[in-house]
């Protein structure tokens, strides 16, 4: 559900908000606060996924044959690379 809020911040980090839209990055304050919570969540999301995928691996960790055939597939892919 969108909605408006009013949030309080101290003097520097509001100076810090002003010179982002001032230099041009953002079109205004709201627009930089957005994109501060949109990356904020956007973090969490991946820390979670991170944490999840940590956790099947430790529940089923993987066998020898697995991280043998993981580390032939890298090393392949990597010298196939025109570098």
């Amino acid at each position: 559900m969108p909605g408006q809020f009013a949030i309080r911040m101290s003097d520097e980090l509001a100076l810090a908000l002003d010179e982002l839209v001032a230099s041009g990055r953002f079109a205004t304050r709201a627009e930089a606060v957005r994109a501060a919570i949109e990356g904020l969540l956007d973090a969490e999301r991946r820390r979670e996924i991170g944490h999840r995928i940590v956790e099947g691996y430790r529940s089923i960790p993987q066998t020898d044959a697995e991280m043998a055939s993981a580390t032939e597939a890298a090393i392949a892919s990597i010298e196939e690379e025109p570098w």
